[in-house]
């Protein structure tokens, strides 16, 4: 059975810490789309691992990494992942992780360019600034320099001296910053191919391959349902399609391929950067439960916004991913509220929204209308069966199943792997 694991809010749902265990019951994991924008941070016995471009799955022995082919790799910033997991004692080598040749290349001028365009936008996005929007640019473009270029020097020198030749005017004249040397970047991403192709394959074909013989094959997505390109709060969103639609593009595996999926959720919201937020908390319970949460971005260390968990929002989610179950994580957070609330409607110049609007006025603007359920005031840190959950954290996730339509089979109740509830 093949699944896929698809955030169904802003992203940071802990989506690592799911993909982590199912990854230990199939054969392979793999990554569709974003790049090391993204981040995925796994506990096991008190060691914390982030990961931003690897599937976290590398952890398990004897199981296959994917990083497909819809997903833009930073060279630099893989190679110091490998590097880091092997300083760790962790081996990871060609047979345990497979990069495809398709996969779009994060470039310096890239990086840069992303900072730039920032500092001259009245409406700001709130980007990493680690280069991925201009990555897919290029891509869309038709002038992005690919993993399979590095393993040819002609190919990647022709490549790469047009682009600079359009860059460095663009930076020269539009940003007032300095040219591009071809020598030191050309250099440089040649030495990234020798280091990396041993891990460079077609891997449409190579996970083909492993569907026809049976094998499970799970897909992670980065980011979540709400900054996805197409469907997200535009444009305060990522660069690529985060919901379950660019698994086919991102990997080159058919959606009829595609068993289940799974949407992971907090048991609240959370956001990171700019953009509309209709659940926000107030400012000092925002820092309350920021701080008990660890609300902090695990590739740029910014805080997270945190609100109340939005139903209107998640049942989108669970209708445009084609959601066959749910993972609640980070209900623990929630322990000892006197009440907890959740948003069923929006509220904007009188008129009612149940279903998640377009307008990006509406959705800024909106007033949510909320449900108040009351606190279980008990911790559930220590409780591995949905029925020994305190009375009113079974009576909330109930309602959530109620108003999302859909089954909550894996409920999360703190941050080590063995902290979890599977109904």
């Amino acid at each position: 059975m093949n699944l896929a694991v698809v955030g169904a809010q802003w992203g940071d749902e802990g989506k690592g810490k799911l993909i982590d265990i199912l990854s230990q019951d199939s054969d392979v994991t793999v990554r569709y789309q974003g790049g090391n924008n993204a981040g995925h941070t796994v506990v096991v016995k008190n060691k914390e691992y982030v990961f931003h471009l690897l599937p976290s799955a590398i952890l398990h022995k004897g199981k296959i990494c994917v990083i497909g082919n819809g997903v833009v790799i930073d060279p630099k910033a893989l190679i110091g992942e490998i590097k880091e997991l092997e300083g760790k004692g962790l081996k990871v080598s060609p047979k345990s992780l497979k990069i495809s040749g398709r996969a779009h290349i994060v470039m310096p001028y890239h990086r840069i360019l992303d900072g730039l365009r920032e500092t001259k936008r009245k409406n700001k996005i709130g980007t990493t600034g680690r280069g991925i929007g201009p990555c897919y640019a290029d891509k869309v473009t038709r002038c992005g320099i690919r993993m399979i270029d590095l393993l040819n020097p002609e190919v990647l020198k022709a490549k790469l001296e047009d682009n600079l030749a359009e860059k460095n005017e663009t930076f020269s004249k539009v940003y007032g910053e300095k040219d591009f040397p071809f020598g030191d970047i050309y250099q440089e991403y040649l030495d990234y191919g020798k280091y990396l192709k041993d891990y460079i394959c077609d891997t449409a074909f190579f996970l083909h391959e492993l569907i026809e013989k049976k094998k499970t094959v799970l897909f992670e997505g980065a980011q979540g349902t709400f900054l996805d390109i197409d469907f997200g709060t535009y444009p305060f969103v990522t660069s690529s399609n985060s919901t379950v639609g660019g698994i086919g593009p991102g990997t080159g595996v058919p959606p009829t391929k595609i068993d289940k999926v799974i949407a992971c959720v907090k048991a609240y919201t959370t956001r990171v950067g700019e953009g509309p937020f209709p659940t926000e908390f107030p400012e000092d319970f925002n820092d309350q439960i920021r701080t008990k949460g660890n609300e902090f971005g695990a590739t740029t260390g910014r805080p997270r916004r945190c609100g109340w968990f939005d139903s209107v929002l998640v049942r989108y989610s669970v209708i445009l991913n084609g959601v066959t179950n749910l993972a609640i994580m980070k209900l623990d957070v929630l322990d000892n509220l006197e009440e907890v609330k959740v948003c069923v409607a929006y509220k904007y110049k009188g008129k009612t929204y149940k279903t998640f609007p377009e307008d990006l006025e509406v959705i800024t603007k909106a007033e949510p209308v909320y449900e108040t359920l009351p606190g279980w005031k008990d911790s559930t840190r220590g409780v591995r069966d949905f029925k020994k959950l305190p009375k009113n954290a079974k009576a909330y996730i109930k309602r959530l199943e109620e108003l999302l339509k859909v089954r909550v089979k894996y409920i999360s109740v703190g941050t080590k792997r063995d902290e979890i509830i599977v109904r």
